[in-house]
């Protein structure tokens, strides 16, 4: 919420119509009754996955950035979220009062870049280790692509409360720009910040727990590949 609170404090220069005192000006009437209503648009897209088996553990451990001399990484799962906004909106100006209002059109799109899945290459296809490796990171793949939805949701829902359906009225001459700084100042951050509350839950399956479970899998079969590797002149 916090967030989202410092979101709705900078409206900027941007007055919602429900500031201005009833009954409705001539003004008023005639944004509200005649320019388009505000919009809203969001789409969230998947870019799909792929599966990578060229790199070794140690080269996953090191792209992870385990520093541990006893941890290490045998699969990997990375991506990166994308928000794009774009504002626009029809304008209508009132001389007399030197305003003019907006009917705000923002849409919001909402991406990963495709997700790299990799898993060492010490575990080949068609192997116990391979399989059980590989069916962790998918809960890592899956998890974000849950998130996307979800992320759409809020922030759709944020919007809407925001915004209302209603036209904004700003100084003649700033409407534009004023929504422009509103998005870009408060809305962007709060928008990715929503999309950041995935790696909680990514941080959620990494459990010692989890860690113990896969080293009982496969009998001894993954651990028995981590220590050929680590003797001398093993790789």
């Amino acid at each position: 919420m916090g967030r989202l609170r410092g979101v709705l404090l900078v409206l900027a220069l941007l007055l919602p119509a429900a500031a201005f005192a009833a009954p409705r000006t001539a003004f008023q009437a005639r944004c509200e009754d005649t320019i388009s209503k505000t919009v809203s648009v969001l789409s969230a897209k998947q870019n799909g996955y792929s599966v990578n088996t060229q790199l070794s553990y140690k080269q996953l451990t090191a792209m992870k950035g385990v520093a541990s001399a006893n941890s290490y990484v045998l699969g990997l799962t990375r991506t990166e979220s994308r928000v794009q906004i774009a504002t626009k909106g029809p304008i209508l100006q009132d001389r007399s009062s030197g305003y003019e209002c907006i009917a705000p059109q923002i849409i919001v799109e909402l991406t990963y870049a495709p997700v790299k899945v990799y898993v060492g290459k010490e575990f080949p296809p068609g192997t116990c280790g391979y399989d059980v490796i590989l069916a962790h990171e998918m809960r890592h793949m899956q998890t974000y692509m849950d998130h996307l939805p979800r992320a759409e949701k809020i922030v759709r829902e944020a919007l809407a409360k925001r915004f209302g359906g209603k036209p904004l009225y700003a100084p003649a001459g700033t409407a534009q720009s004023a929504l422009a700084h509103e998005i870009n100042s408060g809305w962007l951050t709060f928008i990715k910040a929503e999309m950041a509350k995935v790696e909680q839950l990514q941080a959620a399956i990494d459990t010692p727990a989890e860690y113990a479970r896969l080293g009982k899998m496969c009998g001894g079969e993954i651990q028995r590949v981590l220590n050929k590797t680590r003797r001398p002149g093993g790789r």
